[in-house]
């Protein structure tokens, strides 16, 4: 199936790039409006912002973080299954499940339910291990 001349499978590693951007603004929620000195977003030093966080707002910049490292592999596998031929209904119902679940485990991460989070994220590996050999 395509829409816009991409395949679903496209389509879902275009989410996935978007995901760690979406963690992000997850962790800078509501801190935009504030002064720096009142512990506001600080646009001039994200990065150390960032550390300084704790509780939800840490835990979406981890969210972030491990978006980030589930990329290549993702991206990786899709590109081998289109290129290896995969059966497309498969390959795009696999890539959707990824994403389903990868937007799963940023809101288990989020919410601090790590057992689930855990198991969410082996579930992801498992598809995305599956996208590479169909």
């Amino acid at each position: 199936m395509k829409l816009a001349g991409l395949t679903v499978a496209y389509w879902a590693v275009l989410v996935a790039a978007l995901l760690p951007i979406v963690c992000a603004g997850i962790a800078k929620w509501g801190a935009f409006g504030r002064s720096r000195r009142d512990g506001g977003y600080d646009n001039h030093d994200p990065r150390a912002w960032l550390a300084r966080q704790s509780d939800w707002r840490a835990r979406a910049n981890g969210a972030q973080a491990n978006s980030f490292e589930a990329l290549p592999f993702f991206i990786g596998a899709v590109i081998i299954a289109h290129q290896s031929g995969a059966m497309q209904l498969r390959l795009d119902v696999l890539a959707f499940v990824w994403v389903v679940l990868r937007l799963t485990y940023i809101l288990l991460y989020v919410a601090d339910l790590a057992t689930a989070r855990s198991l969410v994220w082996m579930l992801a590996l498992a598809v995305n291990i599956a996208i590479l050999f169909v």
